[in-house]
């Protein structure tokens, strides 16, 4: 498992199977039920002026988070020219994911929400496909409230999608007041999944950078740009504090879920 900013993703080139550049990472639409990343915007206008288009995280090849800024795709840049548009300033319709999943030939994640979500998201069609004959096995795990509220969600209808873009910076209201603002995002890169969201706290405490789950979120409130959480202030000021130099890992996972009281995702 490796975790990665969205914030560092974002510029990314885009390379094809024939190893050309061609687009750059310009934001990301997320499932706001299964909070899962479930398109990749990338701008392809240094070839096509003001053209956008949307990538699944199923095409992404194997990227190199060693050292490179790049994610390659298993699409021809010809695909992607031909690919339908995007409307940036307009929210992506059913249909317009219909017409994505027809040309591109994606599984569709709406009719099936055990694709592309907490467990499976990115996964190539051959993993999907392993993945889906042995989801009946699988027990039980921390994902399931997700993946079961996600399952109620009206999928044939709402596409549930938002800008990455535009929820950071939203404020955190904790039970008493609100405590800073979403600053980054942290993906499982093997999932796509949204892990945690960081949260500055400096409208507070100079500095100080904190970490909450999805897992957490009471409430969205699209119309006032507030993400409720179920902690207080205080709570969230004594919490492990967050060094964006410093990977995240197990132990550190362990401190944060103990410290909240919360079950563990994994």
């Amino acid at each position: 498992m490796m975790f990665r900013s969205l914030k560092e993703i974002n510029g990314y080139t885009i390379v094809d199977l024939s190893n050309e550049a061609v687009g750059s990472v310009n934001d990301f639409y997320f499932d706001d039920v299964a909070w899962v990343i479930r398109y990749l915007v990338v701008d392809i206008g240094v070839w096509l002026p003001g053209r956008k288009v949307l990538i699944s995280p199923v095409s992404l090849g194997q990227p190199d988070w060693g050292g490179g800024v790049s994610l390659p795709v298993r699409l021809t840049k010809q695909q992607i020219e031909a690919s339908p548009p995007l409307d940036a300033d307009q929210p992506v319709s059913r249909q317009e994911e219909i017409e994505l999943v027809d040309f591109y030939q994606w599984p569709t994640y709406w009719n099936d929400v055990t694709i592309f979500d907490a467990r499976t998201a990115g996964m190539d069609p051959e993993s999907y496909l392993a993945s889906k004959k042995q989801a009946a096995q699988t027990k039980a795990g921390p994902d399931t409230a997700v993946i079961e509220k996600a399952a109620t969600a009206e999928y044939s209808g709402d596409p549930h999608l938002r800008s990455v873009d535009e929820v950071s910076g939203y404020y955190i209201q904790a039970t008493d007041s609100d405590i800073g603002h979403v600053e980054d995002f942290i993906i499982d890169t093997t999932t796509w999944t949204i892990r945690y969201m960081v949260i500055d706290t400096k409208n507070w405490w100079p500095g100080k950078k904190v970490l909450v789950s999805p897992l957490w979120v009471d409430q969205i409130d699209w119309g006032n740009s507030k993400v409720h959480v179920g902690m207080n202030r205080q709570m969230i000021k004594n919490s492990p504090e967050f060094d964006p130099s410093t990977p995240i890992n197990r132990a550190y996972e362990e401190r944060l879920f103990d410290y909240y009281g919360r079950p563990r995702y994994w």
